[in-house]
């Protein structure tokens, strides 16, 4: 997968997908980052980037000639997204799709935003890590990236831990134990101890639509419709 990324600040990647399993399959070559400074593409001798906006208002917002330029040398084709808190949020399914795809583009902004006509005129679509709001898209980017790769083919040594883990099937994740067996007068639950898969596979269902219907109602809502459409 080849990522292109857009952004004031490339110093700010990889940053933490440069540890661990992203790291790991970066050094591997199973995803590649193309990063690319805005401030390239001004052409002022300040190397402008942004101005006021019109009609007033506090802030500034990045000028539509210096984000063109930067796209036209960028981006050639597939998926084109602006971090924004316009736009949908971002979920587990969101990462499945984005996995699937050969290469990514993603302009960070700054500032107040971008200048809509860059919107109008290029396949941007929208996209938020959640309400609220952050100094830039990068820390978000990041994050998104950071569930995607994982979902490369071979970037996760055991492929059924995905199928396990959180929001897979609209549930949270079953509680996990490991040794010591006793800890602090607080004991691993029986049924993991009995080697009876059936019985182990049947709590872990239980506790984790227990976790999601205590703190996800929204999801236990959407877990609840799933099975109703699959009976019928």
């Amino acid at each position: 997968m080849k990522i292109n990324v857009l952004t004031l600040y490339p110093e700010m990647f990889p940053g933490c997908l440069g540890y661990s399993l992203a790291g790991a399959a970066l050094a591997a070559g199973k995803w590649e980052l193309n990063l690319k400074n805005i401030r390239d593409f001004a052409t002022d001798n300040y190397k402008s980037v942004d101005d006021t906006p019109f009609g007033g208002g506090a802030g500034m917002v990045m000028k539509p000639d210096v984000l063109d330029r930067a796209l036209q040398a960028v981006y050639k084709d597939g998926p084109l997204f602006y971090l924004s808190p316009r736009g949908p949020v971002f979920t587990q399914q969101t990462a499945r799709d984005w996995a699937d795809c050969r290469e990514l583009t993603f302009l960070c902004g700054r500032f107040e935003g971008i200048d809509e006509r860059i919107l109008e005129k290029w396949p941007i679509q929208e996209i938020s890590i959640g309400d609220f709001v952050l100094s830039g898209g990068e820390p978000a980017l990041i994050t998104m990236l950071d569930a995607v790769i994982r979902l490369i083919p071979d970037v996760m040594g055991n492929r059924d831990s995905l199928c396990e883990e959180s929001f897979s099937g609209s549930l949270l994740e079953y509680p996990q134990y490991t040794k010591p067996q006793e800890w602090q007068g607080r004991k691993v639950p029986d049924v993991l101890l009995s080697g009876h898969h059936a019985n182990i596979k049947a709590w872990r269902l239980e506790m984790a639509e227990k976790l999601t219907q205590s703190r996800r109602p929204d999801l236990w809502a959407k877990y609840q419709l799933s099975k109703t459409t699959k009976k019928g």
